[in-house]
């Protein structure tokens, strides 16, 4: 039987991560229930029966920011996937191009799981993510498509998942 390869990270998935059986929960979601519906002043994503969404905002919708849009303003990633190596200098495009596709397809049905930003290093790339799962899923894409060593390190304190993949 083959093991799942995200529990030696002790990534699980779902909502929040959860560690040793314990769930760890964002600081910037919102601890209170919201007065639904909420429409996000910045992206326009909607909360809306206990999520985030894409729709068209009601006419009756409060204003307010999502955790996502809070960590673009912040400035603070909850995630940082860092991509080194030959191979990452080697093949930059089609990297990018998976990210990017991963990226898409992960924000068109959470909105909260996006790329703060791509930054070209010497040995490789650095992508902020605003979401936990989002940089998890970009680590294992990368070890799923090109194999490689890809290691997970989860702060609870901080909420920062830090994923580092060479190849």
């Amino acid at each position: 039987m083959k093991s799942d390869p995200s529990s030696s990270t002790g990534f699980r998935s779902g909502q929040n991560y959860q560690l040793m059986g314990e769930v760890v929960r964002d600081p910037l979601q919102e601890r209170e229930k919201m007065v639904e519906p909420v429409v996000c002043k910045n992206c326009q994503a909607v909360f809306r029966k206990g999520r985030w969404q894409w729709l068209t905002p009601p006419n009756n919708a409060h204003q307010g920011q999502c955790p996502a849009c809070k960590r673009i303003q912040q400035k603070m990633p909850a995630g940082y996937v860092t991509i080194e190596g030959t191979f990452a200098l080697e093949h930059r495009d089609e990297l990018l191009q998976l990210i990017h596709h991963l990226e898409n397809h992960e924000k068109a049905e959470h909105p909260l799981k996006r790329i703060m930003g791509i930054e070209q290093r010497d040995d490789g790339l650095l992508v902020t993510t605003t979401d936990i799962h989002l940089a998890h899923g970009i680590g294992e894409a990368l070890s799923h498509a090109y194999k490689g060593e890809l290691e997970s390190n989860f702060n609870e304190a901080d909420y920062l998942l830090r994923v580092h993949w060479r190849r």
